[in-house]
């Protein structure tokens, strides 16, 4: 059974720092792109970055550009995801994504 499992999210005040893991298991995805996505009250699904299989190459939203990085260990199965100068506008459910997996989701909450 293919499982994406996200943790490291919780509460933290703005201008902090959170780093979310997501380990897969089941199969590998070394050969595969990764990514977050989050998803905020009221609102829908929205990209946040990705990651290609190598590692070499990623993108992100405008919105964490600069703020957020993406890894990745395909040794462990595992993309990561660290965040600096949360916002409170980055409070989400944040979901991993790879191929057509999805991650059950982790709680970030940044308060002003």
């Amino acid at each position: 059974q293919v499982q994406l499992v996200e943790s490291g999210g919780g509460l933290v005040q703005a201008g902090g720092s959170l780093r979310l893991a997501c380990a897969a298991s089941g199969r590998s995805f070394s050969m595969s792109d990764m990514g977050w996505y989050r998803q905020a009250p009221g609102k829908e699904r929205e990209f946040v970055a990705r990651i290609n299989r190598s590692g070499v190459s990623t993108y992100y939203a405008d919105s964490v550009k600069g703020r957020f990085t993406i890894s990745r260990d395909n040794m462990k199965n595992t993309v990561y995801l660290q965040m600096n100068s949360l916002k409170p506008e980055d409070t989400a459910i944040y979901y991993c994504h790879a191929v057509i997996y999805w991650g059950p989701g982790t709680q970030v909450t940044v308060s002003s």
